[in-house]
């Protein structure tokens, strides 16, 4: 009999393209709220299943129906630097919503949690970062992950729950929302050249990140789920090369073969430099890919008029609103309560 797995998030952009990958073999559910991803993101197959809810909903009925033998944990809501100013949904939604599963795994018999946690862990600590180094989060996005990472352990010590743990980075490519006005570098400068519109930079472009191809890290995720190696194991996942900000900015300009502006802004809280060794990962998943960021780029430019149609903002009210860079103000009306 196939064995079904669930993803959370699974309409989403990571999310959705481990739904293609394991409906190469598995039946898959795919659970998503629809607050970032979107049913086009789906591949349409009998082996896939969707169905409309938030990890905050009851799960038992779910979990009961499917007798899940594994749980691909990819729903949040990321967004380092507008934590800050959403500080209780972001813990409703990273946290809680994050416990939920984990307890549905627990009384459900699932085999293995797999979860996506964040290089957001680590913080403004000295790169490149390893696993075993100490996590120090900057942001209440990267206490969020740091927190369910250490529920988890407690959760396999207590429950015997099997999880393993990916902190990815910087993940870009097809199916990402490029609406988005506060995740991720690449869809934002890749949004604004294909309009026209400068690049927004804060401070002065030197920061540092290495920059990962969503298709890259799929398959390790898949094939950890199912390796007895990988039981309780956590492992720094992406990309290699590291690049600046302004460096990314002259590539996107490159990939779509436009000649970008720069609008530098206001430097804003954020780790300065961020990038992982993966020598763990690379032990012991040494055919991973390591696509190269301009094919990676190209690849995903041949979407981007696509993920302008289809995509979408869902801006969470702020809560916090002091301190909020004047560039990301602008994105909200008056209509957008403040609690």
């Amino acid at each position: 009999m196939t064995d079904t797995v669930l993803v959370t998030g699974g309409a989403g952009f990571i999310g959705s393209h481990l739904v293609e990958h394991l409906a190469k073999t598995h039946n898959v559910v795919a659970l998503d709220d629809l607050s970032g991803g979107t049913r086009d993101n789906l591949i349409d197959d009998t082996r896939v299943q969707f169905h409309e809810m938030s990890v905050n909903d009851p799960l038992d009925q779910l979990f009961r129906e499917y007798k899940f033998s594994q749980v691909f944990h990819f729903a949040a809501y990321a967004a380092e630097g507008l934590s800050h100013h959403i500080r209780k949904f972001n813990y409703e939604n990273n946290v809680v919503g994050s416990a939920n599963v984990i307890n549905a795994c627990v009384k459900h018999g699932v085999d293995r949690l797999v979860f996506a946690s964040s290089i957001a862990v680590y913080g403004d600590g000295k790169p490149p970062f390893y696993e075993t180094m100490q996590c120090d989060p900057c942001d209440p996005y990267g206490v969020a992950k740091y927190a369910v990472e250490m529920d988890l352990a407690v959760a396999a010590r207590h429950y015997g729950l099997e999880y393993t743990v990916f902190r990815p980075h910087n993940v870009y490519g097809e199916r990402q929302n490029i609406c988005d006005p506060f995740r991720n570098v690449v869809g934002i400068f890749l949004r604004n050249a294909c309009r026209g519109d400068a690049l927004p930079i804060f401070g002065d472009g030197t920061q540092s990140r290495a920059f990962t191809y969503v298709r890259d890290i799929i398959g390790p995720i898949v094939d950890a789920a199912t390796d007895s190696r990988c039981i309780n194991q956590t492992f720094d996942i992406g990309g290699q090369q590291v690049y600046t900000v302004n460096e990314l900015a002259a590539a996107v300009g490159k990939a779509l073969d436009v000649s970008v502006e720069k609008r530098y802004l206001p430097e804003r809280p954020e780790a300065k430099h961020a990038y992982a060794t993966h020598e763990k990962i690379k032990h012991w998943f040494p055919s991973m890919c390591q696509t190269s960021l301009s094919d990676g780029l190209a690849a995903m430019a041949e979407q981007v008029a696509i993920s302008l149609e289809h995509g979408k903002t869902q801006l969470p009210a702020l809560e916090v609103a002091d301190w909020l860079p004047d560039s990301w103000r602008r994105h909200y009306s008056d209509s957008v309560s403040l609690q």
